[in-house]
């Protein structure tokens, strides 16, 4: 092992992540005027809607007939609130534009001695891989418009804290990661662990790791 930071190539590849950003931003900006212009537009439906400008008070129109009533003083007069309150429906789509340029922009992974660490949208975990319990997984990966393929990944699960981290093993644009980055992983899982008992499981994984870094154009 040597004590370089090595990042991991994980997340999306240049073009994915250009792509995503784009439609966060779209996403982001869609759902901001889907929320303001209610609020802008208020007024103006006010006026609209009205019978020209309001009186100071009621009591200045106590006389007229409800159907004279200016608009603030009408009982219609929260159609223009209500109207303001529709906006708000347009916060959740804002939340997810933000959410998909968080993710795209942030998602990163990098080995630091043994501990690998995975930064996601809002945050980053932290496992040291000699220590933690480890295993083999898979997520889905969308590879198409209706195909979603499985990739393989390394779980590491802290003993102490139970924090847990996922590491993919798909490369940004490549079938999996750079037989540089499998080997790191391997040899962190392994240092100064022992190979039997419930460590043996371990062991058997880093050997799959190396395994595939031996074979980068045989997969």
């Amino acid at each position: 092992m040597t004590n370089e930071r090595i990042p991991l190539s994980v997340g999306a590849g240049p073009g994915q992540r250009a792509f995503a950003a784009v439609v966060g931003v779209v996403f982001t900006g869609f759902g901001a005027i889907f929320v303001l212009l209610p609020m802008l537009a208020g007024s103006l439906l006010t006026r609209l809607t009205g019978y020209g400008d309001p009186f100071p008070s009621y009591d200045d129109a106590r006389d007229l007939p409800p159907g004279m009533l200016p608009p603030d003083l009408h009982d219609d007069a929260t159609v223009p609130a209500a109207f303001r309150l529709v906006g708000l429906c347009g916060l959740p789509v804002v939340l997810l534009g933000l959410y998909l340029l968080l993710r795209v922009l942030r998602t990163a992974a990098w080995l630091d001695d043994t501990r690998a660490s995975v930064r996601g949208a809002f945050g980053t975990r932290t496992v040291d891989l000699a220590t933690a319990e480890v295993h083999g997984g898979t997520v889905a990966y969308q590879a198409g418009r209706d195909a979603v393929a499985p990739v393989p990944t390394v779980v590491a699960r802290d003993r102490d804290t139970g924090r847990r981290v996922t590491i993919p093993l798909r490369g940004m644009g490549l079938a999996t990661l750079p037989p540089y980055e499998l080997r790191a992983l391997a040899d962190a899982m392994t240092a100064g662990r022992p190979n039997s008992g419930r460590d043996a499981d371990a062991h058997l994984l880093a050997g799959q790791l190396r395994a595939m870094a031996e074979q980068p154009l045989g997969r």
